[in-house]
């Protein structure tokens, strides 16, 4: 069997919303996916749509009543043209192997945009799956109110990732370790092949299994590999570079993923499955926020190193592949994997030198960076707001403004920056651009959740989300969205919610 004949063609719109159905992802064999519909539920309501999101995919919500959102966006109702299905794949977590598969999420269909772009369209929560294993499929409203607001933050701050279409809430409850109200978010996504996708096909099918699957892949995402001289190693140096920038800009803005198993690594280069994740506020490279990170697997320095152990995995399922002869699939599979540092250390430092307003590149400039971080970790400072005091060129009274440490350090950085031919405006316009005065912070999130999930209070969410949707500006009416936790409102820990 070949993939000639899955063809990525569009049906027509046929309807009032807007949908424009292509599903192939179900034209790769049927081992790869099962049929399943959302399991109805009691009583939906609708608790966020985002508008703004619709717009950009051709879709029309303000068309439904709202029993008519409540229905599509709980699973009540599958859109025309849809096919839903649950995807099989695996995964290594905290690196140990297990089968597994949406085992509570649907996948609808696949919409294109008005631009061509194919889309994802999955609802999370929607009841069980054979792959549910011993789960009852569902989720609670925090969680997906949680994934809302992350990933919609993620996005303004121009970092890949899925993105978040509405909230339904149930009607019905979810035993976690108290009772929950139940909810369903929508997911839209550049596609859901996981690295541990990849890893499934391998056990499943062998190397014909991934074969199909990579071809699947290249079409969809890397289009421009597609007869090139070995294509599957040029796959995998494709998601090696796509990876390493993504995870760069992670923790450029302090973003730690809390659960980086490889079922949880996208092949497109986006952020996907937001659990227990955070943004970091005092600068400490050993934080971990996730509940079941015991050891620290991934804390936030450690992101680059298991996103390219990640990486090796998915090299050993296109091994056959590469090569028919092991020794050179396993040579020419390495050097792929083993660019990673270097890729992911360029586009770090090249950020690194936009957050401090370098224009051009020196050799110390590593340095410099280290020796900043280094203070800032020593004096226990908020990681976002100093990078954003230094961008707006009038430091506050804060302590590592203050030590010694950072006097030597600042000398040499307005050294530096005078041996560029760019003034100091251009400089400071352009660390501005790339500073966040604003993210989502984990106490404002929490507040927001528990006056939502409570309460049945969403205004904090929404100012929450309004703060958020434009995090370079400085926005005099969301200066508090700037300000660290008091001691009493520190989070120490997030959970994943499953």
């Amino acid at each position: 069997m070949s993939y000639e004949s899955m063809k990525l063609d569009a049906q027509p719109a046929n309807n009032t919303v807007g949908w424009r159905f292509d599903n192939s992802y179900t034209r790769l064999p049927d081992y790869f996916y099962v049929p399943q519909n959302p399991v109805p539920v009691r009583a939906p309501q609708v608790v966020m749509l985002n508008h703004a999101l619709a717009e950009s995919l051709g879709l029309d919500l303000r068309a439904l009543s709202a029993a008519e959102a409540a229905a599509l966006f709980s699973g009540n109702t599958v859109p025309e043209g849809a096919r839903p299905i649950a995807q099989a794949y695996a995964g290594h977590q905290f690196g140990h192997f297990t089968m597994l598969g949406d085992g509570r999420a649907i996948l609808l269909g696949e919409h294109l945009a008005p631009t061509g772009e194919r889309f994802d369209i999955q609802l999370k929560g929607s009841g069980q799956t054979p792959f549910s294993r011993r789960g009852d499929g569902r989720a609670a409203l925090a969680p997906m109110l949680r994934e809302y607001i992350i990933s919609e933050a993620m996005h303004a701050l121009r970092i890949p990732t899925t993105r978040s279409l509405a909230v339904a809430t149930t009607g019905e409850q979810v035993a976690r370790e108290t009772l929950l109200p139940g909810a369903i978010l929508t997911r839209v996504a550049a596609s859901h092949i996981r690295i541990g996708t990849f890893e499934y096909a391998a056990r499943q099918g062998g190397a014909e299994a991934v074969r199909l699957l990579a071809d699947y892949a290249i079409q969809r995402h890397y289009p421009d590999l597609s007869g090139t001289e070995n294509c599957y190693l040029a796959l995998l140096h494709r998601v090696t570079e796509r990876q390493a920038a993504l995870v760069a800009r992670w923790l450029l803005t302090g973003f730690i993923h809390g659960v980086m198993n490889t079922d949880n690594m996208s092949i497109s280069g986006e952020t996907i499955d937001y659990g227990p994740c955070a943004f970091m506020d005092v600068y400490d490279p050993h934080t971990v926020f996730s509940s079941i990170d015991q050891s620290g697997r991934y804390r936030f320095s450690n992101q680059p190193l298991m996103a390219q152990w990640n990486l090796a995995r998915l090299a050993e399922t296109l091994l056959p592949l590469i090569d028919p002869v092991q020794e050179k699939a396993v040579t020419r599979a390495e050097e792929a994997v083993h660019a990673f540092p270097q890729i992911y250390q360029n586009h770090w430092i090249s950020g690194m030198r936009k957050k401090l307003g370098l224009f051009t590149e020196e050799d110390e400039d590593a340095q410099l960076i280290a020796a900043l971080l280094s203070c800032m970790y020593k004096n226990q400072t908020d990681y976002t707001n100093t990078f954003r005091a230094l961008a707006l060129g009038a430091l506050p009274n804060d302590t590592v403004f203050q030590a010694p440490e950072f006097a030597a350090w600042y000398a040499q950085w307005q050294a530096r920056l005078a041996r560029q031919p760019q003034s100091g405006e251009s400089a400071l316009r352009l660390m501005q651009t790339h500073n966040p005065a604003i993210i989502a912070r984990n106490h404002r999130v929490e507040e927001a959740l528990s006056a939502a999930a409570e309460h049945g209070d969403y205004t904090p969410l929404q100012q929450l989300l309004a703060a958020l949707a434009d995090p370079y500006a400085d926005a005099p009416e969301y200066d508090e969205y700037r300000t660290p936790p008091a001691p009493s409102e520190r989070v120490y820990q997030t959970f994943c919610g499953t």
